[in-house]
């Protein structure tokens, strides 16, 4: 069953803040409904909308990243930053054990990554 707390948000950020920092990246970290670690990107030097390799996003105001396929959607700097950030967010202990075709979800916790939102969008500093 997923299961994220402070805790182990707190040991993500240890291991996300170096990323941020070699890429000149702002975000926050959070947990939603005790399943899902979601890491808000703000702004940054990183221009995630001109390295997608389609325009995916909603007016150029913000990205819902896809978790599963976010390789095959950006390219460049986005590309190495999203790698890095996701291994840090699964780097305490990460497992998925789900079987799809049987409807069996088995995982550590699930990760999210916006870059920006509706109400701010991210903005390239």
């Amino acid at each position: 069953m997923a299961y994220m707390n402070q805790e182990k948000k707190a040991k993500i950020s240890a291991l996300m803040k170096p990323v941020l920092k070699k890429y000149g990246v702002k975000a926050t970290l959070a947990v939603r409904n005790n399943s899902t670690i979601v890491l808000n990107i703000k702004s940054g030097k990183i221009d995630f909308f001109t390295e997608q390799v389609s325009n995916q996003s909603w007016q150029d105001r913000y990205i819902d990243v896809n978790p599963y396929h976010f390789e095959s959607h950006f390219t460049g700097v986005a590309k190495a930053f999203l790698i890095e950030a996701f291994a840090a967010m699964k780097g305490i202990g990460w497992f998925d054990n789900s079987d799809i075709q049987s409807d069996y979800f088995n995982t550590a916790f699930y990760t999210q990554v916006n870059v920006g939102n509706y109400a701010k969008p991210y903005e390239v500093v």
